[in-house]
């Protein structure tokens, strides 16, 4: 039994959504570190390309916005013309939408479910071409959903349709691996808990009021992230199919007392 090279992932191709910023652009980056090119894709193309400038050259920029079904078949078209094989793929893009019950609008419901829940499974549609190319029994190919802790417990604020999303795609995951794992694509996914970003600004913004309420007694480094992601997507995770990986620190399931937002 050979670990050295357990966890790299030289030659390999990903594709990152949401990967400009937060949780996508630490996955992204620990990616490259491992030796993988990644391709990044947010739907503000500066950000996108800003962000693949600071990684380096094995960044690349593809903005699209793939909150509709149109925009997942773009982003498949735009991989297309750089390569024929996608070892593996991030779907990291995600919002959320907090509103009371009373005033709970529909747009809040539709556009969260949209590109929560329906782009994952679209986008490796049009990408399970790419992915299947890349796959074989012998080094599987890769697709890594992120969901959430919020898929699993609670949090104390109104996210209806956040915290619905989180918890289909979790299992959305569960099928799609009982579908693609034939193919040899391993689909799994991560559920964070409380990373510095732009939709968790409480962890962002208030990281020691937010760690003293968990296990760990810290919040989330960008290195935890890129870990999970690393050997998911390495020669590590190759006999992973289906799971959730919690990764928060020990609030889902070793925690005591009140849930808190992350």
């Amino acid at each position: 039994m050979d670990t050295t090279n357990l966890f790299r992932l030289d030659g390999r191709v990903a594709l990152v959504t949401g990967g400009s910023r937060g949780i996508g652009k630490m996955i992204a980056a620990g990616f490259i570190a491992q030796g993988a090119k990644v391709y990044i894709s947010s739907r503000k193309a500066a950000a996108c390309e800003e962000t693949a400038a600071e990684l380096g050259p094995n960044c690349i920029p593809l903005p699209q916005d793939i909150s509709t079904v149109a925009g997942c078949t773009a982003l498949a078209e735009q991989l297309a013309r750089h390569e024929s094989k996608l070892d593996i793929l991030v779907n990291n893009a995600g919002a959320a939408w907090s509103a009371s019950f009373e005033d709970f609008p529909e747009s809040g419901w539709d556009k969260i479910m949209d590109l929560n829940v329906k782009s994952p499974f679209f986008l490796t549609q049009k990408l399970h071409g790419a992915l299947k190319a890349a796959a074989s029994p012998e080094r599987p190919a890769k697709v890594i959903n992120i969901t959430s802790v919020d898929g699993m417990r609670l949090n104390p604020w109104d996210t209806f349709s956040y915290h619905a999303s989180k918890s289909a795609l979790i299992y959305l995951t569960k099928r799609v691996a009982a579908r693609l794992v034939s193919d040899s694509i391993y689909v799994t996914s991560i559920a964070p808990g409380a990373f510095a970003s732009e939709m968790n600004r409480s962890a962002r913004d208030h990281a020691d009021g937010v760690a003293r309420k968990i296990p760990a007694r810290r919040i989330g480094q960008p290195e935890d992230m890129a870990g999970t992601a690393i050997f998911l997507a390495s020669r590590a995770g190759d006999y992973i199919v289906g799971s959730t990986i919690v990764c928060d620190g020990g609030l889902v399931n070793a925690a005591l007392g009140s849930s808190i937002d992350a």
